[in-house]
């Protein structure tokens, strides 16, 4: 009986692994976060902090003599750059009902809307953005707990939250696609310390299931095994790019052996040394100390004074900025360091200009998050349906398009005043569109009303 239990459980074991092994089966091959891109993404990890590639030196004394290290972070500010591109200007939603008169999709919309704000779209967004750019992967899962709430404006039974997976975080992500393209299974894989001891989970969706195991002895056991009836599709979005968005950190490792190799150069030979000269022999030791002064006794012929290094400051300014400017050239980014907005004195139309690069590579990048955001736009959708099932139909019917708005310098005031111009001073929006883009508040048609009613109110007052 027992020799039957145990290898029952070997079957299971295997079973469980076989599983595990064919939903890592990963079709696309993107760079490593942890052997490759971590170690251009932070400064600390660059070849010139290796010691083994660029070690200390000895000196005469057999002391250790520490080079100089200078690092430059590019790559993390070219991240940062893109993501405040991308994300700077929070993307907008654009609701449009079939039947405009319907007050049930007009409700779904705003389901959808408060659903995303409560959980800071905004703020994932930007978290989606910089994981994606740095680590080229990028994976939201949606779930719901059980809690009676109003936080959709609606009585609901679940609450809707979120969490994002990058291997930046330590996770690994194993997107499992048909021969098609299409995603057939998303899984994650990722550690938690449990009474001291590092234990592996893997966790798996599909759109009718949803497995979890736990790994802390060697051998995998099952947490979870549940199907996914209710929504019927897998919970979770995925991306990636092929490349970070620095593209390649060679200029960036000159710079910093440029750096470093000048500051050798400049701890060993910056300090002023005290040089005599004399073409008669020189007496040491007749030196005199007056009040911290050296006194010497020099040949009318003779001369004395300190001597500097004449570094080639030009020659290293001239290949380190150029490298600089080479790299954000190169990955169409601009370089918005206070430093060199200050150092060039343009106009604000003149500075517009620096962004046009900027936006057609928002313009390259965007199709990629479109797709995302529909895909999550759809998974809300399912759980919504879920927890209002009265307004089902209506989740169905309403249309929601995402836009993103690349980031500019925009100067309103001339914008409306040239729009005016054209239209021979007449009005350019209506007053619903002036307060919706003006965004001081969340309903409009509210505000609206409010304003009208003042309106009625002062005109049935009397006149003085």
């Amino acid at each position: 009986m027992e020799k039957e239990e145990k290898q029952q459980q070997q079957t299971q074991e295997r079973n469980i692994a076989d599983i595990i092994a064919e939903r890592k089966n990963k079709s696309i091959e993107l760079k490593s976060w942890e052997t490759e891109l971590k170690k251009e993404y932070y400064p600390s990890l660059h070849p010139v902090m290796d010691t083994a590639l660029y070690p200390d030196k000895i000196g005469k004394n057999g002391k250790n003599v520490k080079v100089t290290r200078a690092t430059r972070g590019l790559q993390r500010r070219a991240v940062k750059i893109m993501t405040g591109m991308m994300f700077g200007i929070p993307v907008e939603r654009v609701y449009t009902q079939t039947n405009t008169d319907s007050e049930d999709e007009a409700k779904a919309a705003k389901i959808i809307e408060k659903i995303l704000e409560r959980n800071r779209i905004d703020s994932i967004n930007i978290d989606r953005g910089i994981k994606l750019f740095a680590s080229c992967e990028i994976a939201t899962l949606w779930y719901a707990i059980k809690e009676d709430n109003v936080l959709y404006g609606e009585k609901s039974k679940l609450k809707i939250k979120c969490r994002n997976f990058s291997p930046m975080s330590d996770e690994s992500i194993y997107p499992l696609m048909d021969e098609y393209g299409d995603m057939i299974a998303l899984s994650f894989e990722y550690t938690r310390k449990e009474n001291g001891k590092t234990i592996t989970y893997f966790d798996s969706y599909t759109a009718t299931d949803h497995l979890k195991w736990r790994c802390g002895d060697g051998q995998w056991e099952e947490v979870e095994n549940e199907a996914i009836t209710l929504i019927g599709k897998i919970p979770g979005i995925y991306g990636n790019r092929i490349t970070p968005i620095w593209e390649d950190s060679n200029n960036v490792t000159e710079i910093e052996w440029a750096y470093s190799r000048n500051g050798n150069y400049l701890r060993r030979n910056s300090v002023p040394v005290y040089e005599v000269c004399d073409d008669e022999k020189i007496n040491f030791g007749n030196e005199k100390d007056d009040d911290e002064r050296i006194i010497l006794k020099l040949s009318s012929k003779g001369s004395s004074g300190y001597k500097t290094w004449e570094q080639a400051t030009e020659s290293l300014k001239f290949q380190t900025e150029g490298l600089e400017k080479g790299f954000f050239s190169d990955i169409q980014l601009p370089n918005f360091s206070f430093d060199e907005m200050k150092s060039s004195p343009a106009s604000g139309e003149a500075k517009r200009y620096m962004f046009v690069d900027a936006i057609i590579k928002v313009l390259e990048e965007q199709g990629m998050w479109l797709e995302y955001f529909d895909r999550e736009i759809n998974v809300i959708r399912a759980f919504a349906k879920i927890m209002f099932p009265k307004l089902a139909d209506a989740f169905d019917a309403i249309q929601v398009k995402n836009v993103i708005t690349p980031f500019t310098i925009n100067d309103e005031k001339d914008t409306i005043s040239n729009s005016t111009t054209a239209t021979g001073g007449k009005a350019i929006a209506s007053r619903r569109t002036a307060i919706k883009r003006l965004g001081w508040v969340d309903d409009v048609d509210a505000e609206i009303d409010e304003i009208e009613r003042e309106e009625t109110i002062d005109s049935m007052e009397p006149t003085i």
